[in-house]
């Protein structure tokens, strides 16, 4: 039961398994595995087979992030788009903020869905990944993975925050301000993630979640789900999504960002990406006790 170029998806036992499924990659984001994820979580949400929804990354990581160097998207166009029309691009602020809305809608789905979505982590969670982890409804990560947000560094803004409802201003204004990365077990220390577990039992603390889950009227996770939801958007919540959008736009004209495309044609894109994350050594926060750097900027271990 699949039909996807970019997802794996199936159904059993009261729960619908969406896979990210660019393992090659490490399931970077395109526009067309954000429309097939979007598909699959409103197929999910109709069929009442399913209690809940379980999202995950084949291979060696959950998602590094959005493809940066993909080949052009054919998602969300119009059956009577015509190549005599002139279509938006990136020409304006306006084009910008357009492109990163109908990249957000995509990724809404998570929140907006009646039932309750899981984020299974495991290897790098980090940019565009954590756009997806955070949407979800709960989040359990192995103890070894990497959660950050590197572009923050000279890219733009997070184009969604959900952090700050998770961790709170301080913690959310540490990371997102550096890009700096926390693991799997310091993530659920600072309430990033519900929970940490080592590697070998992330699948199966997942699974025995939707097991609970699946014993459960789907009505009525729907409606314990869409409370609690509704309680974020009294706080913001939904309103901050679209307002991050927009200030990723503004993000997107800082001096770092606008010589971002040059450096990448001239040296490019792993390497420009070498050379920004180089100066910050490991890229570590630490959770807990100081932050004692050698002189490569990383962290000395206590």
């Amino acid at each position: 039961m699949n039909g996807f170029d970019n997802i794996i998806y199936e159904v059993e036992n009261g729960r619908a398994r969406i896979t990210l499924n660019r393992p090659e990659k490490l399931n970077a984001l395109s526009l067309d595995l954000l429309a097939e994820l979007c598909e699959a979580l409103w197929e999910a949400d109709d069929n009442r087979a399913v209690h809940c929804v379980i999202i995950r990354g084949a291979g060696r990581s959950f998602s590094a992030g959005y493809d940066l160097t993909g080949p052009k998207s054919t998602a969300g166009h119009s059956r009577v788009r015509s190549a005599d029309n002139d279509y938006r691009g990136s020409r304006s602020v306006d084009d910008d903020a357009w492109q990163m809305e109908r990249s957000q809608r995509y990724r809404m789905a998570i929140f907006d869905m009646h039932k309750p979505v899981i984020a299974q982590i495991h290897g790098y969670c980090l940019a565009g990944g954590t756009d997806i982890a955070l949407l979800c409804d709960m989040l359990i990560a192995a103890e070894d993975a990497t959660f950050a947000f590197p572009p923050a560094r000279d890219l733009g803004a997070l184009p969604n925050n959900m952090w700050l409802y998770n961790v709170g201003p301080q913690w959310a204004k540490r990371l997102n301000l550096t890009g700096d990365s926390v693991t799997g077990r310091e993530a659920q220390q600072i309430g990033l993630v519900l929970k940490a577990v080592p590697a070998e039992h992330l699948e199966a603390e997942v699974e025995g979640l939707a097991d609970r889950l699946a014993n459960i009227d789907p009505d009525l996770l729907s409606a314990n789900k869409r409370i609690i939801n509704q309680g974020l958007e009294l706080m913001g919540a939904r309103t901050l999504q679209r307002m991050a959008v927009e200030n990723d736009v503004r993000g997107h004209n800082a001096a770092a960002a606008l010589g971002f495309g040059g450096r990448v044609q001239e040296k490019g894109l792993k390497e420009a990406l070498r050379e920004r994350d180089a100066i910050f050594g490991d890229g570590r926060a630490r959770v807990n006790g100081p932050e004692f750097r050698d002189d490569r900027g990383y962290l000395i271990e206590e």
